[in-house]
């Protein structure tokens, strides 16, 4: 279902798309999805079997990632839209880098349930944006996070 949607990670440039979490072209990484749900940003995610803590749980660095990666990309899309474009308009979106990352494990998360992670974005500073975010693992509510996200500094771009 949500590939069909267009994220906003689908629109980053070549040169930025390599994160583990959430980069288009890391063969290796999670390939998380963030795109909006209403005035909300959400990313879903099937945790592989690989992503275990014990038996029958996902470890908690796989949420984090999903907050962390959700969290940047939540700020992404939302700066996007305040600039006047959405996913898939052409125009690259701007890129952030995670200032700050906070993770509350409300409950063990199971495995074989798909993950949703549901945002809210709120612009802190014109550089700076705050990601609040929930983990759902079908209906429960696994954890929730805050993301401060930083627009990505020019130093981050490779010399060609």
């Amino acid at each position: 279902m949500e590939e069909n949607i267009r994220a906003i990670q689908d629109d980053y440039p070549d040169d930025f798309a390599w994160c583990y979490g959430c980069g288009r072209l890391n063969e290796h990484g999670y390939h998380l999805r963030t795109y909006w749900n209403g005035d909300q940003t959400e990313t879903v995610y099937e945790p592989k079997e690989k992503h275990i803590a014990i038996p029958g749980f996902v470890y908690g660095g796989l949420i984090g990632a999903i907050v962390d990666c959700h969290g940047t990309g939540s700020a992404s899309l939302a700066l996007h839209r305040r600039n006047g474009h959405e996913p898939g308009s052409g125009e690259a979106p701007p890129r952030f880098v995670t200032g700050s990352l906070h993770v509350d494990f409300l409950k063990p998360t199971p495995q074989k349930v798909l993950l949703k992670a549901k945002g809210t974005v709120e612009e802190i500073h014109p550089k700076k944006w705050k990601v609040s975010t929930e983990v759902y693992a079908g209906d429960v509510l696994c954890a929730k996070g805050e993301v401060i996200a930083v627009v990505m500094p020019t130093t981050f771009a490779q010399s060609k």
